[in-house]
C-alpha cells in the first residue's frame, strides 16, 4: 500500500484517507445504488486502484452547483431541488477519478474518467452512509471541502467491496 491514499469501501459506505501509512479522517458516504459496476452505462462504482485525476471547485461556496464539471451560478438549495427534481446533484467540490487498471477501470467500455466518475459534495438532505448514487462516491459538502484541501492531484484511490 502506498503511504498516502484513499481508501473507499462499498460495504461499510466509508471514506478512509491515510497520510504517511496512518487512517487520519474517515467519512461517511454514498456509493452506487447498483452497487459494484466498471461497465459503462452500470450507473455502478467501479473497483480496484484509481488516482485523482482532477481537482475542481476550489473556493466555490458550499452548496455551489457543477454541470459538466463547471459552476452554473447557483447554490443548491430546496426551492432550486423543487424546480429541477431530476437532477443529479453534484456540488461543492469534484475529486475526479481515473482507472489505473487496464481492462478492470481503464481504456474501453470500463474507463473510470469516461464515466465521470467523482469524489463530489451532495444536498445535506440526501442520505450518506447508505448506497444510493448513480455510480460516483458522494459526500456532505462540509466532509468534501475538507477532504479536498487534503488530498493533491495524483493522489491513489482504492474502491473495494
Amino acid at each position: 500500500m502506498p503511504d498516502n491514499y484513499i481508501q473507499i469501501s462499498l460495504g461499510a459506505q466509508r471514506l478512509r484517507l491515510h497520510e504517511g501509512g496512518a487512517l487520519v479522517r474517515e467519512y461517511a458516504v454514498s456509493t452506487a445504488l447498483n452497487g459494484a459496476d466498471e461497465r459503462a452505462g452500470s450507473e455502478g462504482t467501479p473497483r480496484g486502484w484509481h488516482r485523482v485525476r482532477a481537482r475542481i471547485g476550489a473556493g466555490c461556496a458550499p452548496g455551489t452547483v457543477f454541470v459538466a464539471r463547471r459552476p452554473t451560478g447557483e447554490r443548491w438549495s430546496e426551492e432550486l431541488a423543487r424546480q429541477f427534481p431530476q437532477r443529479d446533484w453534484i456540488l461543492t467540490r469534484i475529486l475526479w477519478l481515473c482507472g489505473c487498471e487496464p481492462g478492470r477501470n481503464r481504456f474501453g467500455d470500463v474507463d473510470t474518467m469516461r464515466r465521470y466518475i467523482y469524489i463530489h459534495g451532495c444536498p445535506d438532505t440526501m442520505p450518506v452512509g447508505v448506497a444510493a448514487s448513480h455510480g460516483c462516491v458522494r459526500m456532505r459538502n462540509r466532509d468534501v471541502i475538507e477532504l479536498f484541501e487534503r488530498v493533491p492531484r495524483g493522489l491513489p484511490v482504492l474502491i473495494e467491496e
